[in-house]
């Protein structure tokens, strides 16, 4: 694993986007994987680690997040720069000659793979969406909405991983190793030497004006490679009924539930990340 940079612009100038790269060069198409709304790449260590077996995969800090650079207009953490950002990504990873890559998003990642896979001549091979898709009701936006706000700091890492695992419990994290990893790569360091989440606060600021539920489906009516659609049994952020929807439809994924998990599944386990691998393969 390598962790490297790369210069993306916005409306302000240019900023930092870090992200991770595990694996050797292969004849498989590379991967990208892109986290959720609060989270970083390394959310997906485990993940890498077994596809960066037989090829590349790269993963992404999104801009505000991990150890990528902060925005210093909050409004401009949307859609628009997030896929000027990752189209960056994508030539990165395209750039050893692989004409195509294979991307897994869980939430905002797959939001973004969405909008990328649904693009003509889309680099997109196959898409991997965990827990998300083109509905998402009101009441689970102003859950997430609350929670994005919130500013919390802590006097140490054993009170990092305590709120952790409160807060993520919907994730399905079973191994103490994995929530470990996870609060290693969760914070940063205040002026006053206690810890904060590794992401900016602002980003909760476009959060705050959403007044109804999300509706994008003829996005997802113009993806055109295969999906693979991951859910947690117990996620309020992609129904049952949306989830069901997505097979009918559009690209007509194919639905993996896991069960006892809510929003959304960690892809830390053999068994989820075995599902992935086994569709990208």
């Amino acid at each position: 694993m390598q962790q490297k940079f790369f210069s993306s612009l916005s409306a302000l100038g240019f900023h930092k986007v870090a992200y991770t790269q595990w694996g050797l060069p292969s004849e498989k198409p590379n991967v990208v994987c892109v986290h959720g709304l609060t989270r970083n790449g390394r959310d997906f260590d485990p993940l890498a680690s077994a596809l960066g077996q037989n090829r590349h995969v790269y993963c992404p800090d999104v801009v505000g997040r991990g150890k990528s650079g902060w925005l210093a207009d909050a409004t401009l953490y949307n859609y628009p720069q997030y896929l000027t950002d990752m189209t960056m990504m994508l030539a990165l990873a395209t750039r050893d000659g692989h004409p195509q890559v294979d991307w897994v998003g869980t939430s905002m990642g797959g939001i973004i793979g969405m909008l990328l896979a649904a693009q003509a001549n889309s680099p997109l091979r196959r898409l991997v969406i965990n827990d998300v898709g083109p509905f998402i009701p009101m009441v689970a936006l102003k859950r997430i909405a609350d929670y994005v706000s919130m500013v919390v700091e802590f006097t140490d890492m054993d009170q990092l991983e305590r709120h952790l695992r409160l807060i993520y419990a919907p994730f399905g994290i079973t191994r103490d190793a994995d929530w470990k990893n996870l609060t290693n790569n969760s914070f940063r360091t205040l002026a006053n030497g206690k810890l904060a989440l590794a992401h900016d606060p602002a980003i909760a600021k476009n959060f705050a004006a959403l007044d109804k539920d999300v509706d994008f489906w003829p996005v997802y009516d113009a993806i055109q490679c295969p999906v693979l659609l991951i859910r947690g049994s117990q996620s309020d952020i992609l129904t049952h009924e949306t989830a069901e929807q997505m097979t009918r439809r559009g690209p007509k994924a194919k639905l993996v539930e896991i069960a006892n998990v809510g929003h959304a599944p960690a892809l830390m386990d053999s068994e989820q990340i075995k599902v992935i691998a086994d569709f990208l393969a």
